[in-house]
């Protein structure tokens, strides 16, 4: 069984001020780390439709939009906020004192019926 990578500090809570998007990198992978009602989600920083830089889009609530063709992404999940578009990876997010730290892949949300 393979070892999970640890968690990596990226930034400190007072460096992402609410509403606001920072690129940050771990483990060699570009990630858009963004602040969201007092919470920090990572998202993979290169948008799948043309390689755009998420971490330079716009962030309305939990939606981020990628600032070349406005393709957007739920910045909690990686999920596209409508039905049939693509997705990006998210990771694991912690913060421990004024500390924020970015770990492996989130597990996927399985729903049940």
């Amino acid at each position: 069984m393979s070892k999970r990578p640890p968690f990596v500090r990226v930034a400190s809570v007072s460096e992402i001020p609410e509403g606001t998007v920072k690129h940050v990198v771990v483990h060699d992978k570009p990630m858009a780390l963004c602040r969201v009602e007092e919470r920090f989600y990572a998202v993979n920083a290169v948008c799948p439709h043309m390689g755009g830089p998420l971490a330079s889009g716009k962030l309305q609530g939990c939606i981020i939009a990628c600032p070349w063709h406005g393709w957007t992404y739920d910045v909690r999940t990686g999920q596209p906020d409508h039905p049939g578009g693509h997705s990006v990876s998210a990771y694991e997010v912690r913060v421990e004192g004024d500390d924020v730290l970015v770990g492996w892949l989130q597990r996927p949300v399985t729903q049940t019926p």
